[in-house]
C-alpha cells in the first residue's frame, strides 16, 4: 500500500491509470435481528480488516482512488500551493505552565512531529527536551505532565497514528531520561492522564489492564494506577477505578500541594463526576463531591477552591465551588454566553465564553465581580489559557480566520496584553472577508453559516463551495487560521462553516438538542446551512461540496443519503456510517454511547436505524461524488465503518459520479499525524473537490 507521499504524487499526475471501475464488492447473506426487525448487513466481511481477502479489497480501491485522482486538471498546482501555504514558521501550542516553567510544542515544517520544549517563565531562553523525530519509528507524543516543581517531565508517545499510550520520563533540568517506560496508558476516547505526588517521586495515571501474553490489551475498564519512580512497571497497582465502569474515562485535576480533583465520565459526551483525592501517592482515597446531578463539564482550583463549570439549571453555565465536606455553593451564575471552561488568574479568575462563532474571555476578581473583558480582536478564537494559581498573568493562546496563532501574555492588575509569540502567515491573508448568514432547520431552529470568500469575491449563483460541519460531543466550532485553505478561495471557491446543534457554541441545551433519538437535528441544521446557501446566492446544487470528520463523517454521510440531490460532491474523513454496528466491541463505540444512545432502547434502536448511513443506501440513486479517507490503526472509528460504506454505495450508484475510499496502513484517526499526512489529507481533500466542483485551475487575482 502506498504512503502518503505515494498519494500526494499521484496528485500531480505520476501514477499511471489503473482501474476504471471500483474493484468487485460482492455481497452476503449476513444479517442482524434487532427488536424483532431484521436488519440485512451484506458488508460485514469487510469488518475483518486483518483477513488477506480484505486486505486485497482495500488495496485495490486505494488504486481506483489513485487512478481516479491521478489526472486531476487542478492537481498539480493545487498541491503545490497547499504544500506551500502549510509550510510555515515555528508553530508553538499546548502551553502549561509548572514550578516558574513554561512547557509547550514546537513544530517546525516540514519536519514530521513538533518538538517538547522548555523555557523560563516568563522569560527565558528556551530548550528542547523531547524530539520525536529522532526516535526510531513514526512516534508522536500524545501529553506531558510536568510535577509541580518542575523538576520531572512525564510524557506520552504513540506509534503509527494508534493513541494507545506509552509513558515516559525525564528531568525536566538536565533532559535526562530515567528509566520509566509505562505501558497501556490510556489513549482514544479514553484519554492519556497523570497526576504527580506532592513530593515528586510518583504518580498516579491511567491504565488499562494488561493483556493475556501473546493478546492486544482491550481499551476498557481503565482505572487509576499508581508508579513510584525507579519502579518497574510491574509493581504498579490500581488504586481507583478498578470496578468504576468498563467505559471510563478519567481527567485530572491538579491544584498545587494537597490539591487533586478528579473528573470522572462514563463514555464521551456525558457529565462528570467529580470527586477530590486525600492522602498521597498509593494510599490516595477519592471521596466524591459532585454527582451527576450537577451536570459538570470542566473544572480548575481557583482561590483555593475547587471550582466546576455547572450546567445544571444553567444552560448557559455557571461556577459552583465544593470542598470535600461536600459543600457546595455558586460562586459565578449563569450570565450573558456560555461558559467554554474558567482558569485562575492572581487571586481571581478568567472565563471563556461563547455564543455561537464569537469567542471571548473575561477577568473576575476574588469575590467574583466581573472586572474586564480581556482585550482580544474581532472573530477571534480562543485556544487555550495557560496560569498558575496566585500568579499576575495568564499566557492566552488565539487566533483569528486571518491571524495564526498567537500568544499573549494577559497582565491582571493592568489588563493589558503583551504578545510574546507570533507566527507569521505564509501568505497575504489580508484579503478574507467573513461574511454571516442563517439558515432555517425543519424545526424553526436558526442556524447560523460562518462563510468566507476573497474580497471582490461576491455570490453569483455559482462559487464551488465547501461546507463544513461537526456537531456532536460538545465540541464547538470556533475561529480558528484559515492556513492551507486560502488556496481554495484563491481559485474564486467559498468556504463555509455551520454552527450545528451537539456542539455546545450555544450551551448544554444546543448540545442536548444533537444527542441520542434528537441526533436527527443536527442532519436537519447541516441541510438548512446547504439551503441557505443556495438561496443566498452563493453557489448551487452542482457547485455544493460538503465535508466532515469523525462524528462529522456521521453527519456526511447521512446528508448523503437524506439528501443527494442537493449537493455534488462530499468528503467524509475517518467517518462513521455503519450506526448500528458502532455500538460494538470495535474501536470505541461503546464509549459512544452517552452521545448516541443505546440500541438496547426500542425508541433510539428506531432513531439510529431510521438516519445511519449504511442503512440509507438505496439502489438505484443518483448519488453525489463522493470521498472516504480511513487508517487501519484508528482506535475511535474502525476503518471498516468506511469499507462497508464505500462497497454499499459503488454498488447502488447510479450517477456515474466517483465513490472512493483510500485506506491508510501507518495512519489512525488523524491524532498526532505526521506532518506530510496532515498536508496530504488537506489536498486530497480539496483537489478532489476542485475537480468535482469545476473550480478554477487558475488563481484568480
Amino acid at each position: 500500500m502506498r504512503t502518503m507521499l505515494g498519494v500526494l504524487l499521484l496528485l500531480v499526475g505520476l501514477f499511471p491509470k489503473a482501474h476504471a471501475e471500483p474493484p468487485p464488492s460482492p455481497p452476503g447473506e449476513d444479517a442482524s435481528v434487532l427488536h424483532g426487525v431484521t436488519v440485512p448487513d451484506p458488508y460485514r466481511w469487510l469488518e475483518d480488516t486483518s483477513s488477506q481477502r480484505v486486505r486485497d479489497w482495500y488495496g485495490a480501491q486505494n488504486l481506483h482512488t489513485e487512478s481516479a485522482l491521478a489526472n486531476t486538471a487542478s492537481g498539480e498546482a493545487l498541491t503545490a500551493r497547499i504544500t506551500e501555504l502549510a509550510t510555515t514558521g515555528a508553530t508553538r501550542y499546548g502551553p502549561q505552565i509548572a514550578g516558574g516553567t513554561l512547557f509547550y510544542f514546537e513544530h517546525v515544517p516540514p519536519a514530521a512531529q513538533p518538538v517538547l520544549m522548555a523555557q523560563p517563565w516568563p522569560g527565558g531562553e528556551p530548550r528542547v527536551l523531547v524530539d520525536p523525530n529522532a526516535m526510531r519509528g513514526n512516534f508522536a507524543i500524545t501529553e506531558v505532565w510536568p510535577s509541580p516543581g518542575g523538576k520531572y517531565l512525564a510524557y506520552g508517545v504513540a506509534e503509527d497514528g494508534a493513541e494507545l499510550t506509552t509513558i515516559r520520563v525525564l528531568d525536566a533540568r538536565t533532559g535526562k531520561p530515567l528509566r520509566e517506560s509505562l505501558p497501556w496508558a490510556g489513549g482514544g476516547t479514553t484519554a492519556a492522564g497523570l497526576a504527580w505526588d506532592d513530593d515528586e517521586k510518583g504518580f498516579l495515571y491511567v491504565r488499562f489492564p494488561a493483556p493475556a501474553r501473546g493478546s492486544e490489551v482491550e481499551q476498557f475498564h481503565a482505572a487509576l494506577w499508581h508508579h513510584r519512580l525507579g519502579a518497574p512497571a510491574a509493581r504498579d497497582r490500581v488504586v481507583f477505578g478498578r470496578d468504576y465502569s468498563a467505559i471510563a474515562a478519567w481527567r485530572f485535576v491538579p491544584g498545587g500541594p494537597g490539591r487533586l480533583a478528579l473528573l470522572a465520565n462514563v463514555g464521551d459526551g456525558s457529565p462528570a463526576e467529580v470527586w477530590l483525592r486525600r492522602g498521597q501517592g498509593a494510599e490516595s482515597e477519592f471521596v466524591r463531591v459532585l454527582g451527576l446531578e450537577h451536570d459538570v463539564r470542566e473544572a480548575s482550583w481557583i482561590g483555593g477552591r475547587l471550582v466546576a463549570v455547572s450546567f445544571a439549571d444553567a444552560p448557559r453555565g455557571r461556577l459552583l465551588a465544593a470542598d470535600e465536606k461536600g459543600r457546595v455553593e455558586e460562586l459565578l451564575p449563569q450570565r450573558t454566553g456560555a461558559i467554554r471552561e474558567a482558569a485562575p488568574l492572581a487571586e481571581g479568575f478568567l472565563v471563556t465564553r461563547s455564543w455561537g462563532m464569537d469567542n471571548w474571555i473575561e477577568q473576575y476578581d476574588d469575590r467574583a465581580r466581573f472586572v474586564r473583558r480581556v482585550p482580544l480582536p474581532a472573530d477571534v478564537g480562543v485556544g487555550a489559557i495557560a496560569s498558575e494559581p496566585g500568579q499576575g498573568s495568564a499566557l492566552v493562546v488565539w487566533s483569528t480566520w486571518t491571524t495564526p496563532t498567537r500568544w499573549s501574555r494577559f497582565d491582571a492588575a493592568t489588563g493589558t496584553m503583551e504578545t510574546l509569540f507570533a507566527l507569521e502567515p505564509p501568505a497575504d491573508y489580508s484579503r478574507v472577508r467573513v461574511h454571516r448568514i442563517e439558515g432555517v432547520s425543519r424545526d424553526g431552529t436558526r442556524v447560523p453559516v460562518t462563510v468566507l470568500s476573497l474580497e471582490g469575491v461576491e455570490p453569483d449563483g455559482r462559487r464551488p463551495t465547501i461546507l463544513y460541519g461537526y456537531g456532536g460531543f460538545a465540541l464547538g466550532l470556533k475561529p480558528g487560521f484559515l492556513g492551507a485553505n486560502l488556496a481554495w478561495l484563491e481559485r474564486g471557491g467559498v468556504y463555509a462553516w455551520a454552527t450545528l446543534r451537539g456542539g455546545n457554541e450555544f450551551g448544554e441545551d444546543w448540545h442536548a438538542q444533537g444527542q441520542k433519538t434528537a441526533k436527527q437535528n443536527v442532519f436537519d441544521d447541516f441541510h438548512a446551512a446547504m439551503l441557505a446557501l443556495l438561496d443566498g446566492g452563493w453557489t448551487d446544487r452542482e457547485h455544493l461540496g460538503i465535508m466532515g470528520g469523525s462524528n462529522g463523517g456521521l453527519l456526511v454521510g447521512a446528508t448523503l443519503v437524506q439528501h443527494p440531490q442537493d449537493f455534488r460532491a462530499g468528503v467524509g474523513q475517518v467517518g462513521i456510517y455503519d450506526s448500528l454496528r458502532h455500538e460494538s466491541e470495535f474501536a470505541n463505540g461503546k464509549y459512544n454511547v452517552p452521545e448516541y444512545g443505546t440500541l438496547t432502547d426500542p425508541a433510539q434502536f428506531r432513531a439510529t436505524l431510521a438516519y445511519s448511513p449504511l442503512h440509507n443506501v438505496k439502489a438505484g440513486t443518483r448519488y453525489p461524488a463522493f470521498l472516504m479517507t480511513t487508517g487501519v490503526n484508528d482506535s475511535r472509528v474502525a476503518a471498516w465503518q468506511s469499507h462497508k460504506f464505500a462497497a454499499a454505495l459503488q454498488n447502488a450508484n447510479a450517477s456515474g459520479h466517483p465513490i472512493l475510499v483510500l485506506t491508510r496502513g501507518d495512519a489512525g484517526h488523524g491524532i498526532g499525524a505526521p506532518f506530510s499526512q496532515r498536508v496530504g489529507n488537506t489536498a486530497l481533500a480539496l483537489v478532489f473537490l476542485a475537480n468535482e466542483l469545476g473550480l478554477a485551475e487558475e488563481v484568480r487575482r
